[in-house]
């Protein structure tokens, strides 16, 4: 029988579960059983064959998890020690419990074919039973006890046969669900990096070539034209090769598997060091979506280099919170200055950095908002909403 992956690593799992359960069970029995097991070398006999089986069994199982797919010479195997342990024991309270015990392998093995395995061994059982029954003089209450374990080994293999089948199905779920999100994850990071190469570099290589075409036609007729071509096509190049390592850069500013309180922590500390300055965090244990995640990235990113750069200050405070919304909040307290009603208007000083910090904020469903004034210091706040976990109808 050729079984899958995940019924693999089901059946491996639950295969050392049932194998240390049934030696803690048996063991159990062994020890306080004096009754059954009166003399103390039958106790050290089951003792010998229970733990070297089941160190046997677990060490298969882990350097060999495979091994499930060969039921038979499994079987076979955890039947020999049955045997050993109806020998060791003569029949006593432990044979019945290690009994149940190769029965619920045989469910994690075989699952309800198991049927084949567990109506043998209660057989077997009823047949230890009955000569036991026949050599003692038990009383009725023991009779009853003593009948009452090998109906065991068939309820002992269906469950485990249904715990199997259950943890398959939870484990073919979960790769599912793994793979849809690293699917995901996939082509939200080729929209992203699609989208920046078209805001960013995109552009600049499209006023580059129309500089480019336009050149040759202006050599002869306008050489001063053509020069001032010529200088767009360089000062072009050399501006989407700067676009291009600062894409690069931003794209690994976030590592989405680590904490993101921890990558923006990451974040202010470079900062601290290059500017000499000091930058506190402080920030809410969240995980934002990784395209939300990104983008506030990108913005803190910004606003840091704007507050050293331009503000100058002494201190630099994050505070990141969530409460109806998201928001990431950079006060420096550096010289300031007066923020216009329309950011749009910082792009006629060169002033790029808020306007782009504006358009990721959108581009995150949120928004930016940018207050400051001269000798005041400057705050820079995005808030993006918090999506709201889906109530499933009782």
């Amino acid at each position: 029988m050729t079984l899958p992956a995940n019924r693999v690593v089901a059946a491996a799992a639950l295969g050392r579960a049932v194998l240390l359960g049934r030696a803690a069970l048996t063991l159990t029995a062994a020890g306080v059983g004096l009754r059954v097991l009166p003399d103390p070398r039958t106790a050290l006999s089951v003792l010998i064959v229970v733990v070297v089986g089941t160190a046997t069994g677990l060490v298969v199982l882990a350097r060999r998890p495979d091994v499930v797919r060969h039921p038979v010479p499994v079987i076979a195997a955890d039947s020999v020690l049955v045997l050993g342990v109806l020998v060791a024991c003569r029949g006593g309270v432990p044979f019945f419990c290690f009994a149940a015990g190769a029965c619920a392998l045989g469910g994690v093995v075989l699952g309800m074919r198991g049927l084949a395995l567990w109506v043998p061994h209660a057989a077997l059982g009823y047949a230890v039973a009955a000569h036991l029954l026949r050599a003692d003089t038990a009383s009725p209450h023991i009779a009853v006890f003593t009948l009452a374990f090998p109906p065991m080994d068939v309820l002992a293999g269906v469950a485990s046969a249904v715990a199997t089948g259950a943890l398959v199905r939870y484990v073919d779920l979960s790769v599912d669900v793994v793979a849809s999100a690293q699917r995901s994850a996939a082509a939200s990071e080729r929209t992203r990096l699609a989208r920046e190469l078209h805001d960013s570099v995109g552009k600049t290589l499209r006023g580059v070539s129309f500089a480019a075409l336009a050149l040759p036609a202006s050599l002869r007729r306008h050489p001063e034209l053509a020069e001032q071509l010529a200088g767009t096509v360089s000062q072009g190049a050399m501006a989407a090769a700067r676009e291009a390592r600062e894409l690069l850069a931003g794209l690994r500013l976030d590592a989405p598997d680590q904490d993101f309180a921890a990558t923006l922590r990451r974040m202010c500390e470079h900062c601290g060091e290059l500017a000499g300055i000091a930058v506190s965090l402080t920030a809410a244990p969240v995980d934002p979506p990784a395209d939300v995640r990104y983008e506030l990235c990108r913005i803190l990113d910004e606003a840091l280099r704007n507050a050293v750069r331009h503000g100058r200050p002494e201190r630099i405070a994050v505070t990141l919170t969530q409460t109806d919304r998201l928001r990431l909040r950079v006060h420096d307290d550096g010289g300031g200055f007066r923020v216009p009603g329309d950011l749009s208007a910082l792009t006629t000083g060169n002033h790029y950095g808020i306007v782009g910090m504006s358009e990721r904020a959108r581009n995150a469903g949120g928004a930016l908002d940018v207050r400051s004034r001269p000798g005041h210091g400057t705050t820079v706040e995005v808030s993006v909403p918090v999506a709201r976990p889906v109530r499933m109808a009782s």
